[in-house]
């Protein structure tokens, strides 16, 4: 199984390495990354596989959540199947 990563926020230095280093903390395997910064803002999405996390899934968006809320960033984790669904409307 497959989910979406997002994070927005004031660009800094690290950004993408904390939140792959969190990822593999759970081994969470990142399989794609895109990222941006346009006007100082960063933006990231990531396409990670899920299906040997080590904790349970919403645990496991807590971490990043909580992760984003220490950095001063906004991070968003959903399944893949729920991202494409809600972009089908």
């Amino acid at each position: 199984m497959n989910a979406v990563l997002s994070v927005v926020g004031k660009d800094t230095v690290g950004i993408l390495a904390s939140v792959a280093s969190k990822c593999s903390e759970y081994k969470a395997n990142v399989i794609d990354v895109s990222q941006t910064v346009i006007n100082k803002y960063f933006a990231m999405f990531m396409f990670i596989n899920i299906d040997n996390l080590t904790i349970e899934f919403n645990d496991f968006v807590d971490e990043l959540i909580a992760l984003g809320k220490a950095k001063g960033l906004e991070i968003h984790v959903m399944h893949e199947d729920i991202f494409n669904l809600m972009h089908k409307i």
